[in-house]
Order: C-alpha cells, then sequence, then structure tokens
C-alpha cells in the first residue's frame, strides 16, 4: 500500500501538541485540563483505561478529577454524557485541522486522512478504548450508546471529508463508516507502531471493501424515492424554453 505523502505533517502537528498540521486542536489541552469539565472528562477516560466502565462511579469521578460532585452534576448527568462529550472534544480536534491540501485528492483519499487524523487524536486513549470495547462485548445496552455516539462522530467524519452525511444514505453511510471504524479500532488498540502501519493498512483494506458496498449502495438508491434525485416532469423542457424566451 502506497504512503500518502500527509503523514509527516499530521506527525508534526502532534508533536507539537495541536492538532494536525500545526492548527491548535479544539479539544482538552495535551498540556493538561484546564476546566472543571476538562478535568472530568480526563479523570473518566483515565478511570476507563484501569477497570470497566461499570466499575466506575460517580464518586470515583470526582475524587479523581478534583471535581466536587455538586460541580460535576451541574456538568454531567452520567458516565455516559463524560464519554459523549469525550468523543465530542475528539470531533473537534478532528475537524480543526487545516484540510485544503485535500480539495484535490479523491473521495477515499480524503476519508482515510481525516479518520487517521481521529487514530492519532485518540492514541493517548487506547487503554479505555480497550476496556470500553471489552465491556460492549457483554453489554448490549453500552454497544448500542456507543454506536449511535458513533453514528453521530462518522457524519462529521464524511462531512470532513467532504462526502454526501445528510438524508436517509448519508445516515446509512454514516452507519457503515461507524462499523468500518469500529473494526479498524481493533487493529489500532494493538498498534504500537508510532506511524500506525498496522491501523493505515486494516484501513486501507476497509476502504477498499467500503468502496463496493457505497457503489452497490448508491446503485439501491437508484429504486428507492426516496433516496432518488427527483427527475424532470415532462413539462419542464417546455417551461425552460418559455422561460428562455422571455429573458431574450
Amino acid at each position: 500500500m502506497a504512503r500518502r505523502p500527509r503523514e509527516q505533517s499530521r506527525k508534526t502537528g502532534s508533536d507539537n501538541g495541536g492538532g494536525t498540521n500545526g492548527v491548535p486542536a479544539a479539544g482538552p489541552s495535551r498540556t493538561g485540563p484546564e476546566t472543571n469539565r476538562e478535568k472530568i472528562i480526563e479523570a473518566f477516560m483515565g478511570l476507563l483505561g484501569e477497570q470497566s466502565i461499570e466499575q466506575i462511579g460517580l464518586p470515583d469521578i470526582a475524587a479523581r478529577s478534583g471535581v466536587s460532585m455538586a460541580d460535576m452534576r451541574g456538568e454531567f448527568g452520567s458516565k455516559l454524557a463524560i464519554l459523549a462529550a469525550h468523543v465530542k472534544n475528539i470531533d473537534r480536534e478532528v475537524l480543526s485541522a487545516d484540510r485544503t491540501d485535500l480539495g484535490d485528492e479523491p473521495p477515499r483519499e480524503r476519508l482515510f486522512d481525516v479518520l487517521m487524523r481521529r487514530f492519532e487524536a485518540l492514541e493517548p486513549y487506547k487503554d479505555a478504548i480497550r476496556s470500553l470495547l471489552r465491556s460492549a462485548r457483554s453489554n448490549p445496552g453500552l454497544a448500542c450508546a456507543l454506536n449511535s455516539l458513533a453514528l453521530r462522530s462518522q457524519r462529521w467524519m464524511l462531512a470532513a471529508a467532504n462526502l454526501p452525511s445528510g438524508g436517509p444514505v448519508g445516515m446509512i453511510r454514516a452507519q457503515g463508516l461507524a462499523l468500518l471504524y469500529g473494526q479498524v479500532l481493533a487493529t489500532f488498540i494493538d498498534d504500537d507502531d508510532p506511524g500506525h502501519a498496522r491501523t493505515m493498512a486494516r484501513l486501507d483494506r476497509a476502504l477498499s471493501r467500503g468502496e463496493w458496498w457505497a457503489g452497490m449502495l448508491d446503485n439501491l438508491c437508484r429504486f428507492v424515492p426516496a433516496c432518488a434525485p427527483r427527475r424532470r416532469s415532462r413539462s419542464a423542457p417546455e417551461e425552460d424554453s418559455r422561460a428562455e424566451a422571455l429573458a431574450v
């Protein structure tokens, strides 16, 4: 698999502690959380790296973050709400990156770049992700909640790659991407290579399969009225001719 030429620029952005390509990240500072909200999120993710989500109590998060229970309740209503805030921070970090160099790239290359930036933003949280994936295997409710968070995020990732993400087709596309992303996550959490070689190879293969499925989806949508583009009525050409005549 040929490596994309933007890898070095992504590393540079990460080394500087900011977003991709040196653009400051919109998520929590890598030098340490500052607000109560960020402290709570970082404390929760740290605890997730040590134990399962079922074992973590709200008092544990408050104690680890140094935030009172009252103040923590003012910020979040549950552990899943804290997790959702973390996912949103990762979304913002990816979306804050400079993507001007992706404009002329094919869709698959743009999506590859966006998803790799997301993996790089998740690097400090591998232990927490591993814990969540382990719990989700035996907790259907958690699995559904994680899928809902992933679906929302992947719609933003599609938009970041300048790919359609709205309507019924966008929803199906985002769900497919969420499943694809989850498969690659399993490789990412055990990929110790600083260049993420195994993750990139797995993502490249997954996107190759995804291209085929996307083509099938586009073909199927031609037969679904809600998905198919509206066709001109038979009178449309005549109306256009009249409009052109009036414009002369």
